[in-house]
């Protein structure tokens, strides 16, 4: 159980039985029954079809084309990476049992044996060449190609053992090999869209039509705008899932999902809003499951415009913010008040650094002292997201206090991300997810003067200092040398201020109690693997 998510359900005794159960299990796919009387006992077996009602269909099945949470979801149980993380965010083996740092630019993965992909294909070295070349290919262009631009080649040492050379000194490696851009496709399968690609066809295109992994689950399906069906892998070299299936149900209207959770036509409604908790709540057989995330909302300002390249009127600002108030008021307290960017389970998260405190009074004062005792006019962006509509509207309540008029400008989302990755906003509100876990992913693309715009620094922020404290962090292979120099770096972040640090955003589900083993991860991929079905 994640430590800090009291209503998660583990599985509690996956014993020998239950395994060889999941092995030969039922092909009851029977929606659950909510009929019976209270006090009833019910019976876990194994089998059944996992139904999860979800905001949005997949993009794409092909891991590394494309870089959305519906996509992630669906892929995870499929593909598999070299290494996973726990729900602690601590790495694990996966489809490497063994990594070691051979020297400052090489990293070494001694692979799983006796792995089979779906399409009885062998997984190896090789393989795990083929899949990072692939995701590197400019003729590819992976979305997800960025995750893993430091690394200069993949060399296949023997079957069971592969190098990966970065062009510099990079001590998350790992943390991004297992980010589920570096699920293992069938080498088979690559060559096969490779060869599609050759005649025309689009990068991926083969993949998405029959997608191939070494999942603990195999494509059946695609309806898409319907739905995505998987079904059990009897192969899976850890021992098959107790399921049968699992569908994945586009249902993007959030009253649908969660009425078809309470009539047991679903089991999982992911997501649900913060106003439906008491719904979730006050109805037998249902209930919500919370997680904190690696996620950060915030409020950008653009450090190249006048007046915000002043810290002054940037800590003005956060100071008149009141962070709790948005929590409350639109979140309904759900979420954690964030100091900096990273979150509680990132690697680097420091609970020392102290946040600025809402305080109308020093605000104004250190707006004076930058020259605008009587405030002045800007503008606030944010696109059609009600979440982040309410919030600018708060905000801009709050800072008609201290005297600063604010204009709230809705702008679609294309034209909110080029407008803003140009810089041609005042202030902007935005999202972060720090998927890998590890503080870089959480500070070097927002921060670092070399990301400026698209590729992740909209706030136009740097300073010689953090940029060498960034520098040094992520080529650092001393775990604490690394705590302190990240440590050091959300410091100047809270004191130059160049965003307005909102929460950490939980994740909600609404679950049937028919549902065991299930949990999430911070990142917010469903865990589905140990999953059973309460008959």
């Amino acid at each position: 159980m994640t430590k800090m998510n009291k209503k998660l359900l583990w599985l509690s005794s996956f014993t020998a039985a239950t395994l060889l159960l999941a092995a030969c299990g039922t092909d009851d796919s029977d929606p659950v029954d909510d009929s019976a009387g209270e006090g009833e006992d019910t019976e876990q077996v194994a089998g059944g079809d996992l139904v999860i009602a979800q905001l949005s269909d997949a993009v794409s099945l092909d891991p590394h084309g494309s870089n959305d949470t519906p996509s992630s979801n669906v892929a995870f149980n499929i593909y598999e990476a070299l290494l996973v993380q726990d729900e602690d965010m601590e790495l694990q083996p996966g489809l490497a049992t063994d990594w070691e740092m051979v020297d400052d630019l090489t990293w070494q993965f001694t692979l799983r044996e006796g792995v089979t992909f779906h399409d009885g294909s062998d997984f190896n070295a090789e393989v795990v060449q083929a899949n990072f070349d692939r995701v590197l290919d400019d003729a590819v262009a992976s979305p997800r190609a960025f995750l893993f631009e430091m690394v200069e080649e993949v060399n296949v040492i023997d079957d069971y053992t592969v190098e990966f050379v970065t062009e510099f000194p990079f001590s998350p490696l790992p943390a991004h090999i297992a980010h589920n851009g570096g699920g293992i496709i069938s080498g088979e399968l690559i060559e096969e869209d490779y060869a599609a690609m050759e005649e025309g066809s689009d990068p991926g295109s083969v993949i998405n039509e029959n997608p191939v992994g070494t999942g603990p689950f195999a494509f059946e399906s695609w309806n898409p705008g319907e739905e995505v069906v998987l079904v059990r892998n009897e192969e899976y070299w850890d021992g098959a899932p107790a399921l049968d299936s699992i569908t994945f149900r586009v249902v993007p209207e959030g009253s649908t999902r969660l009425a078809d959770l309470e009539t047991g036509s679903v089991h999982i409604s992911d997501p649900i809003s913060p106003s439906d908790i008491g719904r979730v709540e006050g109805t037998d057989g249902i209930f919500v499951n919370q997680q904190p995330s690696v996620s950060l909302s915030y409020i950008g300002f653009n450090a190249e415009k006048e007046p915000f390249n002043d810290p002054l009127v940037r800590r003005a600002i956060s100071m008149a913010v009141d962070q709790e108030a948005i929590i409350e008021g639109i979140y309904d307290g759900i979420g954690i008040p964030a100091i900096s960017p990273i979150a509680p389970d990132v690697f680097g998260f420091d609970e020392n650094v102290s946040g600025l405190e809402h305080d109308l009074d020093a605000a104004r004062e250190l707006l004076a002292e930058a020259g605008f005792e009587d405030g002045f006019s800007t503008t606030l962006w944010t696109n059609d997201n009600q979440d982040r509509i309410d919030t600018a509207t708060v905000v801009q309540s709050q800072l008609e206090e201290i005297g600063i008029d604010v204009e709230v400008e809705i702008v679609e989302w294309g034209a909110y991300l080029a407008d803003t990755a140009a810089g041609e906003h005042d202030m902007f509100i935005l999202g972060w997810s720090t998927v890998t876990g590890d503080a870089d992913y959480g500070m070097f693309p927002l921060f670092h003067s070399s990301n400026f715009g698209e590729a992740g620094n909209r706030t136009f922020f740097a300073t010689d200092e953090l940029d060498a404290l960034l520098e040094e962090a992520r080529q650092s292979s001393d775990e604490d040398e690394r705590l302190e120099l990240y440590s050091q770096a959300q410091e100047i972040l809270v004191e130059e201020a160049p965003m307005i640090y909102i929460h950490h955003q939980e994740f909600l589900l609404a679950v049937s109690e028919n549902v065991e083993g299930l949990w999430q991860h911070p990142t917010g991929i469903l865990q589905l693997r140990d999953v059973t079905l309460n008959q």
